[in-house]
Protein backbone atom coordinates (compact mmCIF):
# COMPACT_ATOMS: atom_id res chain seq x y z
CA UNK A 1 0.00 0.00 0.00
CA UNK A 2 1.03 3.50 -0.80
CA UNK A 3 0.25 6.98 0.00
CA UNK A 4 1.44 10.33 -1.71
CA UNK A 5 5.23 9.38 -1.46
CA UNK A 6 5.26 7.25 1.28
CA UNK A 7 4.97 3.15 1.41
CA UNK A 8 2.70 1.29 4.25
CA UNK A 9 4.03 -2.21 5.07
CA UNK A 10 1.96 -4.39 7.60
CA UNK A 11 3.19 -7.06 9.43
CA UNK A 12 1.67 -10.71 10.42
CA UNK A 13 -0.08 -8.47 13.32
CA UNK A 14 -1.38 -6.16 11.72
CA UNK A 15 0.93 -3.49 12.41
CA UNK A 16 1.24 -0.44 9.73
CA UNK A 17 4.94 0.80 8.89
CA UNK A 18 5.31 4.21 7.44
CA UNK A 19 8.22 3.76 5.07
CA UNK A 20 8.86 8.00 2.98
CA UNK A 21 10.45 6.33 0.00
CA UNK A 22 13.69 8.83 0.09
CA UNK A 23 14.50 6.79 3.08
CA UNK A 24 14.22 3.45 1.59
CA UNK A 25 18.03 1.95 -0.79
CA UNK A 26 15.51 -1.26 -1.70
CA UNK A 27 13.17 -3.50 -0.84
CA UNK A 28 13.67 -6.99 -0.04
CA UNK A 29 10.44 -9.43 -0.12
CA UNK A 30 10.67 -12.29 2.23
CA UNK A 31 7.37 -13.49 1.81
CA UNK A 32 3.77 -13.29 0.24
CA UNK A 33 2.63 -9.78 -0.60
CA UNK A 34 -0.18 -8.45 -2.87
CA UNK A 35 1.63 -5.86 -5.30
CA UNK A 36 0.00 -3.88 -8.35
CA UNK A 37 1.90 -2.43 -11.40
CA UNK A 38 0.73 1.18 -9.58
CA UNK A 39 3.06 0.08 -7.28
CA UNK A 40 6.10 -0.97 -9.53
CA UNK A 41 5.52 1.99 -11.69
CA UNK A 42 6.02 4.11 -8.29
CA UNK A 43 9.40 2.02 -7.45
CA UNK A 44 10.39 2.77 -10.85
CA UNK A 45 9.70 6.29 -10.96
CA UNK A 46 11.98 6.53 -7.92
CA UNK A 47 14.57 3.90 -8.99
CA UNK A 48 14.07 2.04 -6.13
CA UNK A 49 15.07 -2.03 -7.07
CA UNK A 50 12.89 -4.34 -5.55
CA UNK A 51 14.26 -8.02 -4.31
CA UNK A 52 12.32 -11.66 -3.64
CA UNK A 53 13.77 -14.38 -2.34
CA UNK A 54 11.92 -17.85 -1.35
CA UNK A 55 10.34 -19.50 1.38
CA UNK A 56 13.73 -20.82 2.24
CA UNK A 57 15.21 -17.84 1.95
CA UNK A 58 17.07 -17.93 -1.15
CA UNK A 59 16.79 -14.90 -3.85
CA UNK A 60 14.49 -15.66 -6.26
CA UNK A 61 14.99 -12.79 -8.55
CA UNK A 62 14.66 -8.39 -8.84
CA UNK A 63 12.98 -6.13 -10.18
CA UNK A 64 15.17 -3.39 -11.11
CA UNK A 65 13.70 -0.11 -13.04
CA UNK A 66 14.83 0.91 -16.12
CA UNK A 67 18.41 2.41 -15.52
CA UNK A 68 18.86 6.35 -15.57
CA UNK A 69 22.63 5.82 -15.37
CA UNK A 70 23.63 4.49 -19.14
CA UNK A 71 26.54 4.93 -20.87
CA UNK A 72 27.53 3.53 -24.16
CA UNK A 73 31.74 4.00 -23.93
CA UNK A 74 31.31 2.00 -20.38
CA UNK A 75 29.42 -0.93 -21.66
CA UNK A 76 32.00 -1.45 -25.02
CA UNK A 77 34.67 -1.20 -21.79
CA UNK A 78 33.28 -3.53 -20.08
CA UNK A 79 32.96 -6.31 -22.61
CA UNK A 80 36.70 -5.38 -23.65
CA UNK A 81 38.24 -6.23 -20.33
CA UNK A 82 36.08 -9.55 -20.11
CA UNK A 83 37.56 -10.44 -24.03
CA UNK A 84 41.05 -9.58 -23.47
CA UNK A 85 42.07 -12.41 -21.12
CA UNK A 86 45.13 -10.38 -19.29
CA UNK A 87 42.72 -7.55 -18.34
CA UNK A 88 39.99 -9.82 -17.21
CA UNK A 89 42.83 -11.69 -15.22
CA UNK A 90 43.50 -8.51 -13.46
CA UNK A 91 40.13 -7.51 -12.60
CA UNK A 92 39.49 -10.96 -11.06
CA UNK A 93 42.74 -11.58 -9.24
CA UNK A 94 41.88 -8.54 -7.69
CA UNK A 95 38.19 -9.52 -6.48
CA UNK A 96 39.84 -12.62 -5.01
CA UNK A 97 42.83 -10.71 -3.10
CA UNK A 98 39.99 -8.63 -1.31
CA UNK A 99 38.01 -11.81 -0.83
CA UNK A 100 40.87 -13.41 1.03
CA UNK A 101 42.56 -10.39 2.88
CA UNK A 102 38.99 -10.20 4.67
CA UNK A 103 38.80 -13.63 5.43
CA UNK A 104 42.40 -13.90 6.96
CA UNK A 105 41.39 -10.23 8.73
CA UNK A 106 38.64 -12.42 10.71
CA UNK A 107 40.57 -15.20 10.89
CA UNK A 108 43.54 -13.66 12.68
CA UNK A 109 40.70 -12.17 15.28
CA UNK A 110 40.31 -16.02 16.89
CA UNK A 111 42.65 -18.21 18.44
CA UNK A 112 42.95 -21.77 17.20
CA UNK A 113 43.01 -21.13 13.56
CA UNK A 114 46.61 -20.63 12.28
CA UNK A 115 46.52 -23.74 10.66
CA UNK A 116 43.85 -22.05 8.60
CA UNK A 117 45.20 -18.88 8.13
CA UNK A 118 48.81 -21.03 7.02
CA UNK A 119 46.43 -23.08 4.07
CA UNK A 120 44.56 -19.36 3.22
CA UNK A 121 47.62 -17.73 2.74
CA UNK A 122 49.57 -20.10 1.13
CA UNK A 123 46.49 -19.90 -1.48
CA UNK A 124 46.47 -16.54 -1.78
CA UNK A 125 49.92 -16.17 -2.79
CA UNK A 126 49.10 -18.76 -6.00
CA UNK A 127 46.01 -17.03 -6.88
CA UNK A 128 48.67 -14.08 -7.62
CA UNK A 129 50.72 -16.34 -9.61
CA UNK A 130 47.64 -17.93 -11.68
CA UNK A 131 47.34 -17.85 -15.54
CA UNK A 132 43.97 -17.92 -15.69
CA UNK A 133 40.84 -17.48 -14.60
CA UNK A 134 39.45 -21.06 -13.73
CA UNK A 135 43.10 -21.62 -11.66
CA UNK A 136 42.58 -18.63 -10.22
CA UNK A 137 39.16 -19.85 -9.14
CA UNK A 138 40.64 -23.12 -7.80
CA UNK A 139 43.21 -21.12 -5.77
CA UNK A 140 40.16 -19.45 -4.01
CA UNK A 141 37.79 -22.27 -3.80
CA UNK A 142 40.45 -23.79 -1.96
CA UNK A 143 40.96 -20.93 0.43
CA UNK A 144 37.14 -20.99 0.77
CA UNK A 145 36.99 -24.26 2.16
CA UNK A 146 39.86 -23.95 4.88
CA UNK A 147 38.04 -20.69 5.58
CA UNK A 148 34.68 -22.45 6.09
CA UNK A 149 36.33 -25.65 8.43
CA UNK A 150 37.44 -22.80 10.93
CA UNK A 151 34.04 -21.43 11.81
CA UNK A 152 33.68 -24.47 13.87
CA UNK A 153 36.93 -23.04 16.25
CA UNK A 154 35.67 -19.43 15.84
CA UNK A 155 31.87 -20.63 17.05
CA UNK A 156 33.70 -23.08 19.83
CA UNK A 157 31.15 -26.15 18.25
CA UNK A 158 28.20 -24.28 19.18
CA UNK A 159 26.49 -24.92 15.92
CA UNK A 160 28.86 -27.60 14.23
CA UNK A 161 29.02 -27.79 10.58
CA UNK A 162 30.66 -30.75 8.71
CA UNK A 163 31.63 -28.72 5.63
CA UNK A 164 30.30 -26.21 2.99
CA UNK A 165 26.68 -27.72 1.49
CA UNK A 166 25.09 -25.09 -0.67
CA UNK A 167 21.81 -27.22 -2.41
CA UNK A 168 20.74 -27.93 0.38
CA UNK A 169 22.35 -26.68 3.49
CA UNK A 170 22.11 -29.12 5.62
CA UNK A 171 22.92 -27.64 9.24
CA UNK A 172 22.18 -23.85 10.72
CA UNK A 173 25.61 -22.31 10.12
CA UNK A 174 24.97 -23.72 6.32
CA UNK A 175 21.87 -21.86 6.67
CA UNK A 176 23.29 -18.68 8.05
CA UNK A 177 25.54 -18.12 5.20
CA UNK A 178 23.73 -19.07 2.48
CA UNK A 179 21.16 -16.21 3.74
CA UNK A 180 23.62 -13.81 4.30
CA UNK A 181 25.46 -14.20 1.11
CA UNK A 182 21.88 -14.47 -0.77
CA UNK A 183 20.95 -10.94 0.95
CA UNK A 184 24.51 -9.90 0.05
CA UNK A 185 24.39 -10.56 -3.76
CA UNK A 186 21.14 -8.31 -3.96
CA UNK A 187 22.38 -4.84 -1.70
CA UNK A 188 25.53 -5.03 -4.16
CA UNK A 189 23.26 -5.58 -6.85
CA UNK A 190 21.51 -2.56 -5.71
CA UNK A 191 24.75 -0.50 -5.58
CA UNK A 192 25.34 -1.31 -9.24
CA UNK A 193 22.45 -0.19 -10.62
CA UNK A 194 23.04 2.95 -8.79
CA UNK A 195 26.18 3.47 -11.09
CA UNK A 196 26.72 3.27 -14.99
CA UNK A 197 28.42 -0.20 -14.35
CA UNK A 198 25.91 -3.53 -16.61
CA UNK A 199 25.40 -6.11 -13.75
CA UNK A 200 25.61 -8.93 -16.12
CA UNK A 201 29.25 -8.16 -16.91
CA UNK A 202 31.93 -10.36 -15.02
CA UNK A 203 35.24 -11.34 -14.73
CA UNK A 204 36.17 -13.58 -12.00
CA UNK A 205 32.80 -15.38 -12.69
CA UNK A 206 31.54 -16.66 -16.17
CA UNK A 207 28.96 -13.87 -17.34
CA UNK A 208 25.77 -16.59 -17.49
CA UNK A 209 21.95 -16.25 -18.42
CA UNK A 210 19.42 -15.34 -15.72
CA UNK A 211 22.05 -13.54 -13.38
CA UNK A 212 24.32 -10.83 -12.46
CA UNK A 213 27.50 -12.11 -12.41
CA UNK A 214 28.87 -8.89 -11.69
CA UNK A 215 27.07 -8.44 -8.25
CA UNK A 216 28.80 -12.34 -7.38
CA UNK A 217 32.51 -10.67 -8.34
CA UNK A 218 32.00 -7.51 -6.00
CA UNK A 219 30.62 -9.45 -2.79
CA UNK A 220 33.26 -11.73 -2.44
CA UNK A 221 34.94 -8.86 -1.50
CA UNK A 222 32.00 -7.83 1.42
CA UNK A 223 31.02 -11.67 2.35
CA UNK A 224 33.59 -11.54 4.63
CA UNK A 225 33.60 -8.19 5.48
CA UNK A 226 29.87 -7.96 6.01
CA UNK A 227 28.36 -11.68 6.19
CA UNK A 228 30.69 -13.64 8.27
CA UNK A 229 30.94 -11.36 11.49
CA UNK A 230 27.13 -11.06 11.83
CA UNK A 231 27.20 -14.81 11.38
CA UNK A 232 30.00 -15.15 14.28
CA UNK A 233 28.11 -13.00 16.78
CA UNK A 234 24.93 -14.18 16.34
CA UNK A 235 26.11 -18.05 17.40
CA UNK A 236 29.17 -16.96 20.26
CA UNK A 237 26.92 -14.45 21.53
CA UNK A 238 23.53 -16.98 21.92
CA UNK A 239 20.88 -14.77 19.67
CA UNK A 240 19.98 -17.72 18.20
CA UNK A 241 17.57 -20.29 19.45
CA UNK A 242 16.58 -23.31 18.17
CA UNK A 243 13.39 -21.89 16.99
CA UNK A 244 15.13 -20.23 14.67
CA UNK A 245 16.10 -23.14 12.50
CA UNK A 246 13.54 -25.28 10.74
CA UNK A 247 14.71 -28.72 9.35
CA UNK A 248 13.01 -30.39 6.54
CA UNK A 249 14.15 -33.40 4.66
CA UNK A 250 17.91 -33.21 5.09
CA UNK A 251 17.04 -29.36 4.58
CA UNK A 252 18.09 -26.89 7.12
CA UNK A 253 16.80 -22.84 7.11
CA UNK A 254 15.83 -19.93 9.02
CA UNK A 255 12.56 -19.42 10.30
CA UNK A 256 11.16 -16.33 10.03
CA UNK A 257 12.35 -14.78 13.56
CA UNK A 258 15.88 -16.15 12.64
CA UNK A 259 15.51 -13.95 9.18
CA UNK A 260 14.53 -10.86 11.33
CA UNK A 261 17.44 -11.26 13.82
CA UNK A 262 19.77 -11.99 10.81
CA UNK A 263 18.33 -8.77 9.26
CA UNK A 264 18.57 -6.47 12.01
CA UNK A 265 22.29 -7.26 12.56
CA UNK A 266 22.78 -6.79 8.40
CA UNK A 267 21.09 -3.71 8.07
CA UNK A 268 22.76 -2.14 11.13
CA UNK A 269 26.16 -3.44 9.51
CA UNK A 270 25.22 -1.50 6.43
CA UNK A 271 24.49 1.97 8.35
CA UNK A 272 27.70 1.62 10.49
CA UNK A 273 30.51 4.62 9.58
CA UNK A 274 34.11 4.24 8.94
CA UNK A 275 36.53 7.63 8.77
CA UNK A 276 37.35 6.98 5.00
CA UNK A 277 41.20 7.01 4.65
CA UNK A 278 41.18 9.53 1.19
CA UNK A 279 37.77 11.36 1.58
CA UNK A 280 38.27 12.11 5.01
CA UNK A 281 34.99 11.81 6.36
CA UNK A 282 32.69 9.25 7.54
CA UNK A 283 31.41 6.29 5.56
CA UNK A 284 28.70 3.95 5.78
CA UNK A 285 29.24 -0.17 4.62
CA UNK A 286 26.61 0.54 2.09
CA UNK A 287 28.89 3.53 0.45
CA UNK A 288 31.99 1.31 0.51
CA UNK A 289 30.07 -1.31 -1.89
CA UNK A 290 28.95 1.79 -3.93
CA UNK A 291 32.83 3.36 -3.60
CA UNK A 292 33.67 0.16 -5.06
CA UNK A 293 31.95 0.07 -8.21
CA UNK A 294 33.03 3.67 -9.10
CA UNK A 295 36.84 2.49 -8.31
CA UNK A 296 36.08 -0.36 -11.32
CA UNK A 297 34.80 2.53 -13.45
CA UNK A 298 37.59 4.62 -13.13
CA UNK A 299 39.75 1.57 -14.12
CA UNK A 300 37.95 0.00 -16.78
CA UNK A 301 37.85 3.67 -18.12
CA UNK A 302 41.61 3.69 -17.55
CA UNK A 303 41.43 7.08 -14.81
CA UNK A 304 43.27 4.65 -12.56
CA UNK A 305 44.22 1.20 -11.42
CA UNK A 306 41.56 -0.92 -9.72
CA UNK A 307 42.62 -2.18 -6.64
CA UNK A 308 39.95 -4.18 -3.85
CA UNK A 309 39.21 -2.44 -0.69
CA UNK A 310 40.81 -4.14 1.61
CA UNK A 311 39.72 -2.80 5.54
CA UNK A 312 42.16 -0.83 7.37
CA UNK A 313 39.87 -0.35 10.54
Amino acid sequence: MRRENTIYVENEKGEKKALPIEEVESLHIFGEVEMNTKFLNFLSQHGKPIHFYNYYGFYSGSFVPRSKNISGELLVKQVEYYLDNEKRLYLAKAFVEGATFHMLRNLRNYDGTEEFVRIISEEQAKSFEAKTVPELMGCEGRAREAYYQAFNTITSGRLAMNKREKRPPKDPINALISFGNSVMYSVVLSEIYKTELNPTISYLHEPRERRFSLSLDISEIFKPLIVDPIIFKLINNSMLKEEDFEDELDFCYLTSSGKKKFLKEFEEKLETTIKHRKLKRSVSYRTLIRLECYKLIRHLLQDEFYKPLKAWW
